[in-house]
């Protein structure tokens, strides 16, 4: 920065103010700047910029080593959102996301003076940890438990589980069958609760829950038990690999989607459009997920202090061919 200071005729604390986009400087200064950095090169120091303002332009983020679909994908547009803000990402990936494990990954990305922390914390596991890290420490987390006082940004699973429950009622069904994600994930009870307030919104009958996890193989198992009931004529389930586990215990059956039995998803998997038939799913909007917590994040980060400690963003609806009405309004069977 010395030398770009020289060449361009300037102070050291001008150089400071052009690289860091200050109002405060006049347009030939700021040219005569920009033109000794292309000339020598020069490429500022992150390191030695944290060591002087205690920061760096890094966000760390914990995350649990996983390949599902939603998690994966908030990760990836974490890091997208982040390089158009002009941050890099340094990920902390966790085998559990328990108290001990988040502790460990948040005071690494500590010692490496990281801007802030997002975790990504769908699990009930995460809760305590978060409550218990280090004061001061901007942080957000995405996907966590509403009950706690930690600042959130999330999908609004409640919001997209109901629209696609009201989905199948409004087809023609009477009510409609929920094969459930795991107990302990936040994305699984909102899910739920979304099912419930429609059918209850309905005047439906509530059927039994069927849980499941997150897997095709275990909504493959639910779906062999789904085929044989004859009352079962609309499945919502609580993610699209479910849905495609269903899809194929279905077809085995001799059942035909959405012919014989209309069934929707959550997720909008890219391979959704894809199953046979397409699949009717909710699609949950990531990148707006990590722009608004990249943007709680550095509001916290520039003053200091709080700001908004709620955030939902809406999913959407996306309807395909595996949603029909049911075969005594169509007049069959």
């Amino acid at each position: 920065m010395t030398d770009v200071a020289r060449l361009a005729g300037v102070s050291h604390q001008t150089v400071s103010r052009v690289l860091n986009g200050h109002p405060n400087v006049r347009e030939q200064t700021r040219l005569r700047v920009q033109a000794a950095i292309v000339e020598l090169d020069y490429r500022p120091n992150g390191a030695a910029r944290a060591l002087v303002t205690g920061r760096s332009k890094v966000i760390g983020v914990v995350a649990q080593n996983t390949t599902l679909y939603g998690p994966a994908s908030l990760l990836a547009a974490l890091e997208q959102t982040a390089a158009e803000q002009g941050f890099a990402v340094s990920v902390g990936s966790v085998r559990n996301l328990d108290h001990r494990s988040i502790s460990v990954a948040v005071e690494r990305h500590l010692a490496h003076r990281v801007a802030g922390i997002v975790v990504i914390a769908p699990v009930e596991s995460a809760g305590e940890a978060l409550e218990r890290l280090p004061k001061g420490v901007p942080l957000v987390t995405v996907d966590g438990d509403p009950r706690r006082p930690v600042p959130l940004v999330t999908v609004d699973q409640v919001a997209g589980a109901r629209e696609a429950t009201r989905h199948l009622l409004d087809a023609g069904h009477r009510t409609v069958w929920h094969v459930s994600g795991p107990s302990d994930w936040f994305d699984s009870a909102g899910r739920i609760d979304g099912w419930r307030d429609a059918l209850s919104a309905a005047g439906a009958e509530e059927p039994p829950l069927m849980s499941a996890d997150w897997s095709a193989a275990s909504g493959y198992r639910c779906g062999q038990m789904l085929a044989r009931m004859p009352e079962v004529t609309a499945i919502f389930t609580a993610n699209d690999h479910l849905a495609l586990g269903v899809l194929r215990a279905l077809h085995e059956a001799g059942k035909r989607v959405p012919d014989d039995l209309s069934v929707v998803g959550f997720d909008d998997v890219p391979e959704a459009a894809y199953f046979i038939p397409p699949l009717t799913t909710v699609r949950p909007d990531f990148d707006a997920v990590a722009r608004a917590s990249l943007n709680m994040l550095l509001t916290q980060i520039e003053t200091g202090g709080g700001g908004a400690l709620r955030q939902t963003i809406a999913p959407t609806l996306v309807a395909r061919d595996s949603v029909a009405a049911p075969r005594h309004i169509r007049g069959i069977g």
